[in-house]
């Protein structure tokens, strides 16, 4: 049974740790405002011990596990939020009791990148919807045309008669204009790129149905074929339910993408995939591989469509996707749209 957490409402909670990695001195100005622009909602921000950004990580691994921990159990608390990814935050996925966390209320987390080797074990293990979204570092930014805020997600504004529907928005950031890192107080971008979903594989009308799940192909790649990656458990009682599935290349070569799309269909992440969604990347194609082909190679065997250049990676603007919803992607006669149904979540589950 997966589970969704309760709506976000003003003078609730969020928590705010770095599972991963912390934040360097320089950025703390970010950092503040981004909690600023949270309070300034109405939330209360709580801020974390682990949020150290001297090294790779923020503190070390039982620490940042036993953070987090108390956090996802605290009653007060209704949103974990972590200021970005990092590198190794595999090295939490065997501390975190996800039984204790099956029979516990869910908290709402949130992120992208090595966020997202998080949020699927809590989806798949611990039976929690999860948000892959923008992390906080990012949360003051406006979102483009067609798509939701997290935070419109997690109160359910973004989806008053329980469906959230978004589309292709046509834009992306293809400089670096508008950088947090250079003004921490921007709220907008300038989309300097044009870019739509497009099919990459698949003929026919588009018009495709299943359980949501995914992540950062570098981060999540390497928990394939371990219960932590276990997505037959999003199939339902009778274990026929499709999928759809979300994977994006954060900075990692075609060739590198290659393998690890490969290892994860090898290791059956993809067994049940109705779609394959692949967000727009700006990592570097291979002499003589393109990313696109990478994902081609890997993933052509599946016999389902493939839609790339999903506005679900490390290039923004950011989709907010909810780890276990029912979505239907479809093509609607001018452009892709991608609707999430979560008044259907919590009974399909069963």
């Amino acid at each position: 049974m997966v589970r969704l957490p309760a709506p976000l409402r003003p003078g609730d909670t969020i928590a705010v740790t770095a599972p991963s990695s912390g934040i360097p001195a320089s950025l703390w100005p970010r950092l503040e405002f981004a909690v600023g622009w949270l309070r300034e909602r109405g939330f209360r921000v709580e801020l974390g011990a682990c949020l150290d950004g001297s090294s790779h990580v923020s503190a070390p691994a039982r620490e940042r596990a036993d953070e987090l921990m108390a956090m996802l159990l605290d009653p007060r608390v209704r949103a974990v939020v972590p200021p970005w990814g990092g590198e190794t935050a595999i090295d939490l996925v065997g501390l975190l009791d996800l039984d204790a966390l099956r029979d516990a209320e869910p908290t709402w987390v949130v992120g992208f990148s090595d966020v997202s080797t998080l949020l699927t074990p809590l989806t798949v293990v611990a039976g929690w919807a999860t948000l892959h979204a923008a992390n906080l570092m990012d949360t003051p930014y406006a979102q483009a045309p067609g798509l939701a805020h997290w935070l419109d997600v997690a109160s359910g504004a973004a989806w008053p008669d329980g469906v959230l529907r978004q589309w292709s928005p046509g834009v992306h950031r293809a400089g670096p204009p508008d950088r947090w890192e250079d003004d921490p107080t921007v709220t907008s971008r300038t989309w300097d790129g044009a870019g739509e979903w497009r099919v990459l594989a698949g003929a026919g009308p588009l018009d495709v149905a299943g359980r949501l799940v995914g992540g950062c192909l570098e981060t999540l790649g390497p928990l394939g074929g371990s219960r932590f990656a276990d997505t037959s458990a999003l199939r339902g009682p009778a274990g026929d339910e499709p999928l759809l599935v979300y994977v994006e290349a954060a900075e990692q070569d075609a060739y590198s993408t290659c393998r690890a799309l490969h290892g994860l269909r090898l290791a059956g992440f993809f067994d049940g995939a109705a779609a394959v969604m692949v967000g727009r990347t700006s990592a570097p194609g291979s002499p003589t591989l393109t990313q696109d082909d990478a994902v081609l190679d890997a993933l052509a065997p599946l016999g389902v469509p493939v839609v790339a250049d999903v506005d679900c990676g490390h290039v923004a603007p950011h989709l907010t996707l909810v780890n276990g919803a029912w979505g239907r992607l479809r093509h609607d006669g001018s452009r892709l749209v991608l609707d999430q149904h979560l008044d259907r979540l919590p009974a399909s589950f069963a």
